[in-house]
């Protein structure tokens, strides 16, 4: 304990009042524990003089793979419930014909581009406030979320508002008919108004999980998920006394789901966390801020970019072989997502472990981490290819009754599988280079990916063995930059 008289002049310089950056300190360093010092550790910024406690590393002890499991499940249904958003949308539109689902269609390029961008901006934010955390520096941490929160916010209104006032000639290019292109613009007008509501919570929850509260996000997904699926029919047929709003009610539903995720998710991290503050700071700091963010959010944006046009690749090479392969294809490739969801729930959480063990100087803790990943991914990803391999043909029949469609989905489950292990290693070395800072080898690594091997090895496979040799070569590629990317990890944590 410790009297007033007794405090550093710093402290009692912080201590005077909310007014100016001290306003900013969480309630409980400038309330009436602070005037006791009851708070054991207390931290005085060196640039600030601000006086306030350090934000819990909650990630920097304990036990390593109890933490990455306890992380990691909360993401997972998390995951689910956010994959069945789309879903849940496409299977009622799909109730009103064939003309509205079209139309939706068109939009999923866009859908994807402005979910890349948060999703990089995502990453940039979990990667700074970790290295905030782990390092004890609350105050840079605090300013960190709430600067990324405003850039978000910021980028996705001029994005939208130009995609709002594009939409004919953007849709027309992206080759829609005269007849969808009014249903498109009856969708997407409303939909480009809740994208911002869909990029800033998804930065927002990233800080929770930069901060080890990922069961918060996976909560928050799934209700809201569950809100959009109860949604979608009434406003989309006009249940419950509702309007009949068709195409429209299924971006009705969106934009309510999202501004309510919106309003719950800045709840949290204002008055839960306390890590939001005053969003008015000097230009130089936001710049500052920004810088910090963007630094592994663009080549985290585009490193997630690839995924899509690696995707369309690979259609326009199925294609060569009819429509019954393109729509085997369809099918394997939407059950893939559901497989390695274990493993974009690991990548998710495996960017904040890395960030605030990295600032906290915990090496040992990076070494266990980089081990456990590497016999999880390989021993998991095994156990997926058994099965997928196994339930394969049940699994194709459950979506074709067409032998030959059947037929080209269940090669494509028993050989590319296989590599499930190595692209989930690749995933979460990748992450890991994101949460220390370094996002330029997760940036590589994902164009050689494509560019380098994937491409001309597709090619040659191709050539010489038909689908089997595509399936091959994307199987092959996955499993050298596995292990490229597991070697490059742990040759940067020994340096």
């Amino acid at each position: 304990m410790c009297r007033d008289a007794q405090m550093p002049a710093v402290a009692r310089k912080a201590k005077a009042g909310p007014s100016g950056l001290n306003a900013e300190m969480p309630a409980l360093a400038r309330g009436p524990l602070a005037r006791w010092c009851i708070l054991p550790q207390l931290y005085i910024h060196p640039v600030t003089g601000l006086f306030m406690p350090p934000m819990p590393a909650t990630l920097t002890e304990g036990s390593v793979p109890r933490q990455l499991r306890s992380l990691a499940l909360p993401m997972v249904w998390g995951l689910l419930a956010t994959m069945s958003f789309n879903v849940v949308d496409t299977f009622f539109v799909a109730q009103l014909g064939n003309a509205p689902l079209a139309a939706m269609s068109f939009t999923f390029p866009v859908v994807m581009l402005l979910t890349s961008m948060g999703i990089g901006l995502g990453a940039g934010t979990s990667s700074a406030v970790a290295r905030g955390v782990g390092a004890g520096d609350s105050y840079r941490a605090q300013r960190l979320a709430t600067d990324a929160v405003t850039l978000t916010l910021l980028l996705s209104v001029t994005v939208c508002l130009v995609g709002w006032l594009t939409i004919n000639p953007l849709f027309t290019l992206l080759g829609a008919s005269a007849e969808l292109l009014p249903l498109i613009h009856q969708y997407m007008s409303i939909w480009y108004i809740s994208a911002p509501c869909l990029l800033v919570p998804m930065v927002a929850l990233a800080s929770l999980r930069a901060m080890g509260l990922s069961q918060i996000q996976g909560t928050l997904m799934g209700v809201a998920a569950l809100f959009n699926a109860a949604l979608d029919p009434i406003l989309i047929f006009g249940l419950l006394g509702a309007p009949e709003l068709g195409l429209a009610g299924a971006a009705w539903a969106t934009l309510i789901t999202r501004s309510l995720t919106l309003i719950v998710a800045l709840y949290i991290l204002r008055v839960r966390v306390e890590l939001l503050v005053n969003p008015l700071a000097p230009w130089a700091r936001l710049l500052a801020s920004w810088r910090s963010v963007v630094h592994v959010g663009l080549p985290a944006m585009a490193a997630n970019m690839i995924i899509p046009l690696a995707s369309a690749i690979v259609v326009m090479m199925v294609a060569r072989y009819g429509n019954d392969a393109v729509a085997g294809l369809g099918i394997a490739v939407r059950v893939e997502p559901v497989a390695l969801i274990v493993f974009y729930a690991l990548s998710g959480v495996i960017g904040p472990f890395f960030g605030q063990n990295h600032a906290a100087g915990k090496q040992a803790r990076l070494a266990e981490a980089q081990r456990i990943l590497l016999v999880f991914c390989v021993g998991f990803g095994l156990l997926l290819a058994a099965i997928l391999w196994f339930l394969g043909p049940f699994i194709a029949g459950l979506f074709t009754d067409h032998a030959e469609v059947a037929a080209v989905a269940v090669r494509y489950l028993a050989i590319v599988p296989i590599s499930y292990g190595a692209y989930g290693l690749v995933m979460s070395c990748n992450a890991a280079f994101n949460g220390l800072g370094t996002p330029w080898p997760a940036m590589l690594l994902s164009l050689c990916r494509v560019l380098v091997l994937f491409l001309p090895l597709a090619g040659v496979l191709q050539f010489l063995w038909g689908l089997d040799g595509l399936f091959a070569a994307s199987a092959i590629t996955n499993v050298l930059v596995g292990a490229w990317a597991w070697r490059w990890l742990r040759r940067h944590l020994e340096q």
